[in-house]
């Protein structure tokens, strides 16, 4: 009888170093992958969940930035039994190689080769921390065992008038990546749809072997920008041994539908950030977070249900087209196509529409929130407006080119008669 073939080992490696200073003022006091979303989760959740539901259970989180809350975070919600040897480790800059912190993605990695030679795998993962999506990671492993390939390269099909915005992948009838170029001016359209592209989503891929010479090449490389898309990628595709994975048409997540099948959402940006927390609202989700079949995880604070108090014509507290997290008590106010996350207190008369309300946030009586972000321990005093005058709002927060204002961790909101 012949011997059954293992399982084969696959280790996860998240990059979780960036310092997100598009999100600003939201990553003033936190790593883009610490940031929260939608109520109860941080971004570096769904990268972690997929690694997780697809059976990797051995994952570093490689940090570096402003990482205290990410930390914790990771340390309070991603323990897992060592029964198995499964772990989710926070690991930060330790200037293994030399005198400086990471220099890169590709650097982070060299930097840490110490992880792989200690797990010994067959194949790692290295995936972001910082995008919203669903992903079988397994599938993807699967795919890039069967092409025999160095690395593979998870592609997401875009119009092509949106090339100039990513990484492009150019491959052939086989999935081998013939070229792999940064924000084409001139892109090159699918065999099978002309219209569209594969844009890199950031998620890799690799034979242990390959991983480990491309970086230590890479570190070798004087002109190096240390990165694992414009350097690593880059370079693998020269040398013949990257494949794509086509992620909308080879990845069949658990639970997804037509609509969300193949999103995926960088959301680098404030208006981006907005824009998918209005995705969450929707009737039928982009992104559905009620997917059980393929659940996000995260921790919950021990908090009592959400309350809506008073029923009164000219006092009642209701929420429509909106998601309204734990501790959250709306007394009297109005809430419509919002997200209010856990410990929020929403006073009688107060107005949010359009808006992203982050932890413990209070907002007084009568005060109107429109298209905002507020982040965490915000106190709006009553009669307060903030969104409703723009030319007023870009002398006192900041503003997105959309017209979206965040208020910053914290920060003071003037009173009506503040000027």
């Amino acid at each position: 009888m012949a011997a059954r073939q293992r399982n084969p080992k696959v280790f996860g490696v998240v990059l979780a170093g960036g310092a997100g200073q598009r999100l600003y003022p939201l990553t003033r006091d936190r790593a883009k992958p610490a940031v929260p979303f939608g109520g109860d989760y941080r971004l570096v959740d769904f990268a972690l969940s997929n690694l997780v539901n697809a059976g990797y259970r051995k994952i570093a989180v490689l940090t570096q930035y402003k990482s205290h809350s990410l930390d914790t975070h990771l340390a309070k919600t991603w323990r897992m039994s060592p029964l198995l040897g499964s772990y989710v480790s926070p690991v930060p800059a330790q200037m293994r190689t030399g005198d400086s912190w990471f220099q890169g993605s590709a650097d982070a990695v060299f930097q840490n080769l110490n992880l792989i030679r200690d797990e010994n795998p067959d194949y790692i993962c290295v995936f972001g921390a910082d995008n919203l999506y669903r992903m079988d990671a397994s599938q993807m492993v699967d795919d890039h065992i069967a092409a025999g390939a160095g690395v593979t390269v998870a592609g997401l099909r875009v119009p092509i008038e949106q090339a100039s915005a990513f990484g492009v992948i150019e491959p052939d009838a086989s999935g081998r990546i013939t070229s792999f170029r940064e924000k084409p001016a001139d892109p090159v359209g699918l065999a099978d749809d002309p219209s569209q592209v594969l844009a890199s989503m950031g998620n890799y891929v690799f034979t242990t072997e390959a991983l480990v010479d491309a970086v230590t090449r890479d570190a070798d490389d004087t002109t190096s920008g240390r990165d694992m898309g414009g350097d690593i990628i880059t370079a693998m595709v020269e040398r013949g041994e990257a494949h794509v994975h086509d992620f909308m048409r080879d990845n069949d997540v658990p639970g997804s539908t037509d609509r969300d099948r193949g999103y995926w959402r960088d959301v680098g940006t404030i208006d981006a950030y907005h824009a998918a927390h209005m995705d969450l609202i929707s009737v039928h989700p982009v992104f559905n977070l009620y997917n059980l079949d393929w659940p996000i995880y995260t921790w919950h604070d021990p908090l009592p249900p959400a309350k809506f108090v008073f029923d009164r014509d000219d006092r009642r507290g209701y929420a429509v087209d909106s998601m309204i997290s734990s501790g959250v008590v709306v007394s009297g106010a109005t809430v419509r196509r919002s997200v209010v996350s856990p410990g929020v207190r929403l006073h009688s008369g107060a107005l949010i529409e359009g808006s992203v309300i982050l932890h413990n946030v209070d907002i007084g009586r009568g005060a109107v929130v429109r298209n905002a972000i507020i982040d965490k321990n915000v106190a709006v005093p009553a009669g307060a407006s903030i969104g409703v005058d723009e030319a007023a709002d870009r002398e006192r927060y900041a503003v997105s080119d959309q017209g979206i204002v965040t208020i910053g961790k914290g920060d003071p909101v003037p009173g009506p008669d503040e000027g």
